[in-house]
């Protein structure tokens, strides 16, 4: 009878501390990349036939309700009425070929519009009335309790691209990198920007910066826009070099990782 009791004892005991444990932890092998930037990250090429069922089941994205689902074009929501092709989707998939033993979770939050200074944190854009920052972060956090940030891919600049507002991009960069990195509780978290198009001669200025970027932060990169071309307005990519552009941001990925 006692040994009854005792045993009851442990049951209702290991129950109690079951209730009060921690929730599942984050899988290890639910590699997450955080997509930042303004319009040419968020993407806007066009939504033709070719891209509009490109998907795979291990490559996930976390939609605007925070919810894990099939990653698809358009992964962003900034500005839902011209949110179209962006090099995240091809960024995923690339990983995921690299990487057949995991998941891929893609955490989209560019903002178009959006310059340097206003990815700070408490910080609202004053074109856009978001906080992009601050909501990067969030969506950070929730993703990461699901699987673990693998790195960061970045696109902005274009808002950034005059005489007055280009100088000291790169130390705002640097600090970004700093502060996200933190975030992700990892100082060495890889990095990777995207070169603006090189067809306005106004981009250089940013580019410029751009290219200085890995001798100056641990453990980034930059890929290419070499042969990109616009998509009519000579501001966003067009939807084959977005795309393009995702597969270069994944290849530096993939060299910074190994």
């Amino acid at each position: 009878m006692n040994r009854i009791k005792a045993g009851s004892l442990f049951f209702a005991t290991m129950l109690l501390l079951t209730s009060f444990s921690k929730p599942d932890q984050p899988d290890p092998a639910f590699h997450l990349y955080l997509l930042v930037g303004q319009s040419n990250m968020a993407g806007r090429g066009i939504i033709t036939a070719e891209y509009r069922d490109l998907s795979q089941p291990g490559v996930l994205m976390l939609d605007k309700e925070n919810k894990w689902v099939t990653a698809s074009h358009p992964l962003h929501f900034d500005k839902p009425a011209r949110a179209g092709v962006g090099p995240g989707l091809a960024f995923g998939l690339e990983m995921a070929k690299a990487n057949p033993s995991v998941r891929i979770g893609l955490i989209p939050c560019a903002v178009g519009g959006t310059p340097i200074e206003s990815w700070q944190p408490a910080t609202m854009d004053p074109a856009t009335k978001k906080y992009a920052y601050d909501d990067a972060v969030v969506r950070l956090h929730i993703a990461m309790k699901s699987g673990v940030i693998k790195g960061i891919i970045w696109h902005q600049g274009e808002a950034n691209s005059k005489i007055e507002k280009f100088s000291g991009y790169l130390g705002d960069l640097e600090s970004l990198i700093g502060r996200l990195r933190q975030e992700a509780g990892n100082n060495n978290l890889p990095f990777v920007a995207g070169e603006l198009g090189r067809y306005r001669d106004n981009y250089k200025l940013v580019n410029d910066q751009l290219r200085q970027l890995p001798g100056k932060v641990k453990n980034t990169a930059v890929a290419s826009s070499e042969g990109l071309v616009h998509k009519g307005d000579k501001t966003h990519f067009d939807a084959a070099s977005a795309t393009e552009m995702g597969k270069r941001l994944a290849a530096q990925m993939i060299l910074l990782q190994r």
